[in-house]
């Protein structure tokens, strides 16, 4: 199977060539990979022009973006300027972070899931953070979730869906939407990968209020928003969190604010996330 791999990048020096070696040591190697550079003020760009140099199948796209680091849109607009200089001719489309090490077997495993069943839409693994020098899991989701930093699609799910939305919650929407059109999602716990900068480690004070929203654009309503929030805000270990998410999504409410998914689906959304609720009690 042709994988093409699409990874935004924001000033990641730091970071980017551990990645990238990992990716060059894949047992079966992507037939391309976009790093878009999205406006960064450092040396990223010279570090993926220089492996370019060497493999032919990487590639470099610029991208000009404010530099204010909001979850979900910048990340997703600049894995859609590396979508657009793509050909069609892909059997799985890939978007990772691109402060990530993977083991060399990742994608020569990721391919076998989807070989496995032709009803498998997207597949992944999971990310370790380095704490007190033992790489743990970054929990931060179900077991059962994709982590936004390394999702791949089948092509055919990633068309349905309608590609990736440019919001916070894309990285949700999309398995939602998967489970909508019947599309399998299948995680792998022994694919461990190295996560060198914990999630929103960037963001600012604008994007506390963005979970909350996100949840009202997924149509989750309030009852399910308020339990997800608790929840969350639990796992990240700040219970304040819980009051920045409940104003976002009524801020979001009382603007109305745009949706990403339709009626229909919002309403397949919330019966499913109640159904995952009353397994988990029962």
């Amino acid at each position: 199977m042709r994988y093409y791999i699409i990874a935004p990048a924001y000033n990641e020096e730091a970071f980017i060539q551990l990645t990238l070696d990992s990716l060059v040591n894949q047992t079966v190697l992507p037939s391309k990979l976009i790093i878009v550079n999205d406006n960064s003020t450092d040396k990223t760009a010279e570090i993926v022009s220089s492996y370019a140099q060497k493999h032919p199948w990487i590639q470099l796209a610029n991208k000009t973006s404010e530099n204010i680091h909001l979850p979900g849109s910048k990340v997703i607009q600049a894995f859609q300027k590396g979508f657009e200089t793509l050909d069609e001719n892909y059997d799985l489309i890939v978007k990772i972070d691109s402060d990530l090490i993977f083991p060399t077997n990742y994608f020569e495993t990721i391919i076998k899931h989807f070989q496995s069943d032709e009803r498998i839409g997207m597949v992944g693994g999971f990310c370790y953070i380095e704490k007190n020098g033992n790489w743990i899991l970054e929990n931060l989701t179900d077991k059962d979730h994709i982590r936004g930093a390394l999702k791949a699609y089948r092509a055919a799910t990633f068309k349905q869906i309608g590609g990736l939305k440019p919001a916070m919650g894309w990285d949700t929407v999309d398995e939602l939407l998967c489970k909508y059109y019947n599309w399998k999602v299948v995680t792998d716990e022994s694919l461990h990968v190295k996560h060198l900068k914990p999630t929103g480690a960037n963001y600012n004070k604008t994007a506390r209020y963005k979970q909350g929203e996100a949840f009202y654009t997924l149509g989750y309503g309030f009852f399910i928003t308020a339990i997800a929030s608790a929840k969350l805000a639990m796992m990240k270990k700040k219970p304040l969190l819980f009051l920045d998410y409940i104003q976002g999504f009524w801020k979001a409410k009382t603007s109305k604010k745009p949706m990403l998914v339709n009626p229909e689906q919002a309403k397949f959304i919330r019966n499913y996330r109640l159904q995952k609720m009353k397994e988990k009690l029962f």
